[in-house]
């Protein structure tokens, strides 16, 4: 896919301006560390096929279904002692909605005319990514890191379904159930991140990241930006999150997007 490719070529060169880039000022040797929690708030998009037990599959869009963000967590730790260190990453999300009299569902090349369905759906996942950095560019206004880890996406997917006739495979008392997919990927994921720190005392700053990888999915990759100001006691920063998974043929969730405003607060010791 060209947009594929396109991720692939901008985190290769950013990973290799990094690496290139020399360190402007000594890294501090103590052990720093820094804590993030955010709310995150994203549209969710992705088409899973859920299997009926009649032989026939039911294909949804999430994007169609989810309409309440039920609970969302995200946090973000970070550690760092000389140019050396690591950080972990961790999305909860609890979401569901329920659409009635619908046909934003397939089941094999669709639905008959005049069926409609009701639908009720749950999703439950996990996002975790972990992964070591080295600091290619320290500087009081600006550092770079490249990182190298792994990310774990686990999905719990539940679907009511109640048709309101024969349609497919499933007919008779089987126009209504509940299907279940759950699903694990781990990925290997490489990437950059930083900030840019402006203003009379630095006290703004300019977050952002950015990761590709692969390995159970196709292609993982996301991106961050933002916007920050610095306290003494630590921060307060906002942006944009997107995060998107391309899963193999096989797979029976097709794809996956999370795309969203985040707010956070961060503590530095």
């Amino acid at each position: 896919m060209p947009h594929n490719r396109l991720i692939k070529t901008l985190v290769a060169a950013a990973l290799a301006c990094a690496v290139a880039a020399p360190a402007a000022a000594q890294v501090d040797d103590r052990w720093r560390f820094n804590a993030i929690l955010y709310g995150y708030f994203p549209d969710i998009g992705g088409s899973t096929t859920f299997p009926a037990g009649t032989g026939s599959n039911i294909n949804v869009d999430a994007s169609t279904l989810i309409s309440n963000l039920k609970f969302t967590f995200m946090g973000t730790f970070e550690a760092q002692k000389g140019r050396w260190g690591f950080f972990t990453d961790v999305i909860y999300l609890d979401v569901g909605g329920s659409s009635t009299s619908t046909r934003d569902v397939t089941v094999g090349g669709g639905l008959p005319a005049g069926v409609t369905a009701n639908l009720d759906y749950d999703l439950k996942g996990v996002t975790w990514t972990l992964a070591g950095t080295y600091r290619a560019v320290s500087d009081p206004a600006a550092n770079v890191d490249v990182l190298a880890g792994a990310r774990l996406l686990d999905l719990r997917q539940t679907l009511g379904y109640n048709f309101s006739a024969d349609v497919g495979g499933i007919v008779g008392p089987g126009r209504s159930g509940t299907s279940e997919v759950d699903v694990s990927y781990w990925d290997a994921v490489v990437g950059v991140k930083g900030r840019y720190a402006f203003g009379a005392r630095r006290e703004w700053f300019v977050p952002y990241y950015a990761d590709v990888g692969t390995g159970d999915s196709d292609l993982t990759w996301q991106v961050f930006g933002g916007l920050g100001y610095q306290f003494s006691w630590g921060s307060v920063l906002g942006g944009w999150r997107y995060l998107d998974y391309s899963f193999k043929s096989s797979s029976k969730v097709q794809d996956l997007t999370f795309n969203g405003p985040m707010l956070g607060v961060a503590f530095r010791w």
